[in-house]
């Protein structure tokens, strides 16, 4: 959608909860369209760094790095790797993190990417460029693995038949477009009463896989214990179940608020540790206006904590 292209999700509450300060050093993760980046550089005299692992955006971003000079620079990479590639350039430390999960709005709304069913085009949805890509998947493993996919990752009730159905097509000609495998999802599972289009969860679920979508959110959120010190702030964009059930719990587990087993047995080790103040415990969702103005917020909510001054017993 035209009105939405670009436009940073939840960005003035990202703004608010890092609380940027002139001097201080921000780490954007997952560098997108930069508009994170841009918001904390407008809003204080900072140094941003930004991390993508697509090489297309990280060229992209070239004209908005001229601009804001040695403030803003972008690595390519992986967040779950930030630790290293900072480490790589004397970084060892941060004031605030910022993590945008899953695809960007760019790579979405580029047909040649594969990432939605809205424009047909090639089924690939690798953010890297490299590796398996989504029609490797869909015309190369076995049934029940492909079933095991779509049903782990879009949590598709409908994955069976789902699976059987593209297994049985994909004997007669190879699945290589996004029109294909939509019209093949299509045809299987019915359309919800909220609109919702019946393809969605499926290739939800292929592009987690493909690109290791919650693999890479565990590492990120590992490396950023080690570069948060005492006050520097964490805030986590995510925008379906699965990966905010992953925040919130890691988010849980390390401000000491992670459901106990029983009262009577103490809690010992580094998960008495309490790394994080978490001010907002269900976090922040966008409001109307937000949603009317930016449709893909509608299903985003933000998580944040603050570093406290608990040191890291092990490397994380």
């Amino acid at each position: 959608m035209s009105n939405d292209r670009h436009i940073p999700v939840l960005v003035d509450d990202v703004v608010d909860v890092l609380a940027p300060r002139d001097g201080a050093v921000y780490v954007d993760a997952t560098f997108g369209a930069g508009g994170y980046s841009r918001a904390l550089l407008e809003a204080a005299d900072c140094t941003v760094w930004g991390i993508d692992r697509d090489p297309d955006t990280v060229a992209a971003s070239k004209e908005m790095s001229d601009h804001y000079g040695q403030r803003l620079t972008v690595l390519t990479g992986r967040f779950g790797d930030m630790r290293e590639l900072l480490s790589e350039v004397g970084v060892e430390q941060v004031d605030g993190i910022a993590l945008d999960l899953g695809v960007s709005s760019m790579q979405i709304d580029d047909p040649a990417r594969g990432f939605s069913f809205r424009a047909d085009g090639p089924l690939d949805m690798r953010m890297s460029r490299d590796g398996m890509s989504a029609a490797d998947v869909v015309n190369d493993l076995a049934e029940k693995e492909l079933a095991d996919i779509i049903y782990k990752y879009g949590e598709e009730r409908a994955s069976r038949k789902i699976a059987s159905a593209i297994v049985e097509l994909r004997q007669i000609s190879p699945i290589i477009r996004t029109s294909q495998l939509a019209d093949i999802v299509r045809k299987v599972v019915r359309k919800s009463k909220d609109g919702i289009d019946p393809a969605t969860r499926t290739f939800q679920a292929l592009r987690i896989f493909v690109n290791e979508e919650l693999a890479e959110l565990d590492r990120g959120l590992a490396a950023s214990l080690t570069l948060l010190g005492e006050g520097s702030r964490l805030a986590v964009v995510s925008f379906h179940s699965l990966e905010d059930r992953r925040v919130k719990t890691f988010f849980q587990e390390r401000s000491g608020s992670a459901p106990k087993p029983s009262r009577h047995i103490p809690i010992v080790g580094e998960a008495a540790d309490k790394y994080f103040d978490v001010i907002e415990r269900r976090g922040r969702i966008a409001d109307d206006a937000e949603i009317r103005r930016n449709v893909r917020s509608r299903s985003a909510r933000l998580r944040w904590g603050v570093r406290t001054s608990a040191p890291m017993r092990t490397a994380a």
